[in-house]
């Protein structure tokens, strides 16, 4: 999937491949820590809406500082999940695609 502008999953793929290989990290990006980089990635983002109430949450896009915060964690987790695809050969568009399918078996709509 290619985007008006460009960037398509297999191109972010290959950069991300192309920076660790540049530094040497590929025998560090094993699928174990990837995974666990991805789950610290995350806990990152969850960080900045820890003791937020519901609508803070909700309105922590309008100042520039938690934003550029909200986008940096959301590119480390994606970057750690396109990595681990990467080393482990999932198609995440597929799997994604895949798991709505069967979610709409297993909960399907009143």
């Amino acid at each position: 999937m290619t985007r008006q502008d460009g960037l398509d999953v297999a191109g972010l793929q290959r950069r991300l491949a192309e920076f660790a290989a540049a530094r040497e990290w590929e025998p560090y990006h094993t699928p174990k820590n990837l995974a666990v980089a991805l789950s610290v990635e995350a806990s990152e983002l969850v960080e900045i809406f820890q003791w937020l109430t519901p609508e803070q949450s909700a309105r922590v896009m309008e100042k520039e500082g938690s934003a550029h915060r909200v986008r940096d964690e959301v590119a480390d987790v994606l970057a750690y999940l396109l990595q681990f695809c990467e080393v482990l050969g999932i198609d995440a568009l597929a799997a994604l695609s895949d798991k709505i399918d069967r979610n709409e078996i297993r909960f399907p709509a009143k």
